[in-house]
């Protein structure tokens, strides 16, 4: 496959929403059966050459994308979203993954400091207003640094809860980007398999009953029977940061 002109030239946050549709009804019909490698391979090197990002938590299943996005290109940019809650064991293994796999384009998103200063100066906002605390410490950030790019990948799968069931491998997100989703139709057994097959170091909390890792505040282990991520906002009926789907906020809270 080749790219094509309007691969090089199709900016989707300049475009109408009638050509980012048809945009992305052109990408799902050259691509919408691709997954894994296969489609990072055309998304990385033709669709959005030096305009697409990856999004990484390095939680529990990230290396595996992480290997796949190394083997086409290791300075793929990497953006890892550091929001000062997060556990000391992810850190390290930030550091593992990116040695492991030869990654030479991590860049590291942090909350601003005005944000903090203003909503969440004593950084126990978690235990009052969880939405609020991950949209200036993860969803803020994090838009500010897609930024430069058209499109971004995920690690989403559809196995992981109820409300990723529909996911497809090619998406028009909210604020106008394509989201590229390489795993979406990948289950649990095929992720943990390929995990074993690449031999990739583990995250430290996985053995501690950790399936799915976020901040360390809000995320506990996951009980037998529970769905993999049970554990994260516990008790709260919240399944999402904010990345993936965006909560409203009044300016004042910005």
């Amino acid at each position: 496959m080749s790219a094509t002109s309007t691969a090089v030239s199709f900016s989707p946050l300049n475009a109408t929403s009638s050509d980012k549709e048809a945009r992305l009804q052109e990408l799902m019909q050259r691509y919408g059966k691709l997954e894994g490698q296969a489609l990072l391979e055309v998304m990385l090197k033709e669709e959005f050459p030096a305009k697409i990002a990856i999004s990484s938590s390095f939680g529990a299943e990230a290396a595996v994308l992480l290997k796949l996005v190394a083997e086409v290109d290791k300075a793929t940019p990497v953006l890892f979203i550091d929001t000062g809650h997060l556990f000391e064991e992810t850190l390290q293994y930030k550091s593992t993954i990116e040695e492991h796999l030869g990654l030479s384009n991590i860049i590291t998103v942090q909350p601003e400091q005005i944000h903090l200063d203003n909503a969440d100066r004593d950084a126990t906002l978690y235990q009052r207003d969880t939405d609020y605390c991950c949209h200036i410490r993860k969803v803020l950030p994090f838009e500010k640094a897609l930024g430069p790019y058209d499109a971004w990948v995920s690690g989403r799968k559809r196995f992981q809860n109820s409300e990723r069931a529909k996911l497809q491998g090619i998406e028009l997100d909210h604020d106008g980007r394509f989201k590229i989703n390489p795993l979406y139709n990948w289950d649990y057994e095929t992720v943990v398999s390929q995990f074993k097959m690449m031999n990739l170091p583990k995250h430290p909390l996985v053995d501690k009953g950790y399936p799915s890792i976020g901040c360390g505040p809000c995320t506990r282990a996951v009980k037998d029977g529970e769905d993999q991520r049970a554990g994260r906002w516990s008790g709260q009926g919240k399944t999402e940061c904010g990345i993936h789907k965006s909560p409203s906020f009044e300016a004042i809270y910005i």
